[in-house]
């Protein structure tokens, strides 16, 4: 219990951050490119308060962390309340949802530059001795968490973030076509998920990842 209680403790602050600041940052780039629509809701604010879904920000994450740290899988994550985005407000709809979409999963990668960057200075000033500390494990869950984040919502899947950035690549016939498959994102991210497909799928975007943070080491 002791140990369940300490990983909470050290997981908490970057996943609530990760997953609100990465539901503002799409309402940030929307406002920007024409639509007020999460501005109008209140949304733009880094109050996790303002984001935060009972079930996916706090349960699922629970849930799964208890089986990744306890059972020996799973995979870590959850979500905010979505931010409202009225494509059609977007000055150039079809093309501003690339950086709307984008803006998710690279607060995601911001985030874990952050975490990277925090830890770098806490060493530097002599606030964090070893590895294990408190503070040490929170950045390295910082880092871990944004990247999963970022990984998983670049997936080419709509309604994920990347599933909008392919549909305002393609041409727009075949991404007509391409977005029919929205409806049945969900289920077919749960299908990846239970078959064991879904962690190969994110690794070449996580390596990514690592290897941008890497380089702020």
């Amino acid at each position: 219990m002791d140990q369940l209680i300490q990983t909470i403790s050290v997981y908490a602050i970057p996943v609530l951050f990760a997953i609100t600041l990465h539901e503002a940052a799409h309402g940030y780039v929307a406002r920007y490119f024409g639509d007020p629509t999460a501005y109008q809701a209140g949304r733009i604010s880094l109050n996790p308060l303002r984001h935060i879904d009972p079930m996916g920000t706090i349960v699922v994450p629970l849930v799964l962390l208890f089986v990744t740290r306890f059972m020996g899988g799973g995979l870590l994550f959850g979500w905010a309340k979505p931010v409202p985005v009225n494509w059609s407000r977007l000055r150039r709809p079809k093309q501003d949802m690339l950086w709307v979409a984008l803006a998710g999963p690279a607060s995601n990668l911001l985030q874990a530059i952050f975490w990277v960057l925090f830890l770098r200075v806490m060493l530097s000033a002599g606030m964090i001795e070893q590895p294990g500390s408190f503070w040490a494990l929170m950045a390295q869950a910082g880092v871990e968490i944004n990247l999963i984040l970022m990984a998983l919502n670049l997936l080419p899947l709509p309604p994920l973030d990347g599933g909008r950035i392919v549909f305002s690549l393609l041409p727009p016939r075949m991404a007509w076509q391409y977005g029919r498959i929205e409806p049945y994102g969900l289920a077919i991210l749960i299908v990846l998920m239970v078959m064991g497909w879904l962690w190969p799928l994110m690794t070449p975007l996580l390596q990514f990842g690592q290897w941008v943070v890497r380089g702020f080491l």
